[in-house]
């Protein structure tokens, strides 16, 4: 979406009140008026396409996770405990792209513990569904996929599949579900782990004809 600068003249209160508001929301003064225009005159901005999507997120998440306020338009964030000794908590951060192309944003999947056969286990489950991933979406002829591993950090690129925002929330919110929940078969008993698989990748493969990211 092009932007371009032009002069306003506006009232002192207005830039006053604007600062403020601009503050509330985390974003620049120039961004919040461009917003307010928008909003006003029916355009649809990046932050307003952001908004719909994450409000979607927002209302189809289930229970078993926590949504964190944040600051900023492009990210949301989401918190989980794993059903494990400690009961460690796993981020899930949905950063989403102001103007997207091939994809619509990233996803940070992160545990919390300072155990290192926890991390090693998080590391094994992720290794394991990013290949899965993979292959299931290149049999589609979606080859696209991007995903990373570091330490108790997965790392994945959101595919654009030119989904409204309301698909695009509602295929996010599905795949965040599905993900947790194998994470949580994982972790309940990684040695039967296997036996489980072939169910799990029946729903992801289910899953993709719901709408792909």
């Amino acid at each position: 979406m092009k932007k371009s600068v032009y002069s306003l003249v506006l009232m002192d209160d207005v830039i006053k009140a604007v600062d403020a508001e601009a503050y509330r929301r985390g974003t620049s003064r120039s961004n919040l008026i461009n917003q307010i225009l928008a909003e006003n005159l029916s355009c649809v901005t990046p932050e307003m396409r952001m908004h719909d999507i994450f409000q979607t997120v927002s209302d189809m998440i289930s229970s078993s996770f926590r949504i964190q306020q944040q600051r900023s338009a492009s990210l949301m964030t989401l918190r989980t405990a794993l059903e494990f000794k400690y009961r460690p908590t796993i981020n899930y951060k949905v950063e989403l792209d102001r103007l997207p192309d091939q994809y619509i944003g990233t996803l940070r999947v992160q545990i919390r513990t300072q155990s290192d056969v926890l991390t090693d286990m998080f590391g094994s489950f992720f290794r394991y569904r990013a290949k899965m991933e993979a292959s299931k979406l290149a049999a589609l002829g979606i080859a696209c996929y991007s995903s990373a591993i570091s330490g108790g950090t997965f790392t994945r690129k959101l595919i654009n599949a030119g989904l409204s925002e309301e698909q695009s929330g509602e295929a996010i919110s599905r795949y965040l579900s599905d993900l947790n929940s194998a994470i949580q078969i994982y972790f309940t008993d990684p040695h039967s782990f296997p036996e489980n698989a072939p169910l799990l990748e029946k729903r992801y493969i289910e899953l993709l004809g719901e709408g792909i990211v």
